[in-house]
């Protein structure tokens, strides 16, 4: 099961717009644009075009096949359809065989708190493309909104073998879903280790805002700095051969750390990553305060 953020998602042109969810469908079904990082490979954008004449709003690009899911999606949801549904539908139209769900169906949205201001995340991400400085995020509607179902279910199942934070932005992307009620606290609470996967390497953010935001909110950029920041409901903690001088200091924080390459080239690369997530949860879920030794079988 993969839990999407959905603070991202807003009306744009009327339609109903869930970037991340998109994200991991495309992606997923293999349909992605690689080169862009989202969206849809072999795109057309006529609508776009059309539209800009028409001196309407386009900096929020969307291409015409794009634009068919979200036609649908927005469709769907105003015949009372939710979000859990509809993207299970979607799944099984593009052939995906993993369980995508959002982690509420009731409405999250990131603010992105500035000196100027508070802006909304797509205003701030998309238009701005993160020019301004970040003074703090809120998540409207997180404290009303309940958990999806079946992710709570989930987590509480005795057999469920492992939790995965994926190396994302951790104010941007995943700080959202675990600011919806309950959500946190079910991590806490899970019988099955959880693992973060640091999206520092070396210094430095693999990709997006994450070295800058960090530095604005008052963070170190380092995997350390990261590692602590979820140090209240992770077990354990990988990071990239680059900085396995932090494994140490990551360790005293009672979080068990492995060391591999997290740079995600190319497929290869990235089943072996998750191959080496998926192992070292295997031993992970041992690695309570008392098994944090030097000789760990999680360690290093």
């Amino acid at each position: 099961m993969i839990i999407g953020n959905i603070g991202d998602d807003f009306v744009h042109l009327g339609l109903n717009i869930s970037p991340d969810l998109d994200t991991l469908m495309y992606t997923l079904s293999g349909k992605s644009d690689s080169d862009k990082g989202w969206g849809l490979a072999n795109e057309s954008w006529t609508v776009m075009q059309a539209l800009e004449k028409m001196g309407g709003e386009t900096w929020f690009k969307l291409g015409d096949m794009d634009l068919a899911t979200h036609l649908e999606r927005t469709h769907r949801l105003r015949a009372g359809v939710s979000l859990t549904e509809i993207t299970s539908y979607f799944c099984q139209q593009f052939g995906i065989e993993a369980r995508i769900i959002p982690v509420s169906n009731d409405r999250v949205h990131t603010i992105v708190e500035t000196p100027d201001g508070d802006m909304t995340f797509q205003d701030y991400f998309v238009r701005e493309r993160c020019k301004p400085t970040v003074s703090g995020l809120s998540f409207q509607g997180a404290d009303k909104a309940l958990p999806n179902p079946e992710l709570i279910e989930t987590l509480q199942n005795q057999s469920l073998q492992a939790v995965v934070i994926c190396p994302s932005n951790p104010f941007l992307s995943i700080d959202p879903i675990l600011a919806v009620r309950g959500v946190r606290e079910e991590l806490r609470a899970c019988s099955a280790p959880v693992i973060a996967v640091s999206p520092i390497v070396g210094g430095n953010a693999v990709k997006g805002p994450t070295k800058k935001n960090l530095r604005e909110l008052g963070h170190p950029v380092s995997a350390t700095a990261i590692a602590n920041y979820y140090r209240d409901f992770i077990d354990g903690f990988i990071v990239d051969i680059q900085d396995e001088a932090t494994a140490p200091e990551i360790q005293k924080l009672d979080i068990a750390v492995k060391v591999s390459n997290t740079m995600m080239t190319d497929l290869t690369t990235k089943i072996e990553l998750a191959q080496t997530v998926l192992n070292f949860s295997s031993c992970c879920g041992k690695c309570t305060k008392r098994f944090k030794e030097k000789d760990s079988p999680c360690g290093p």
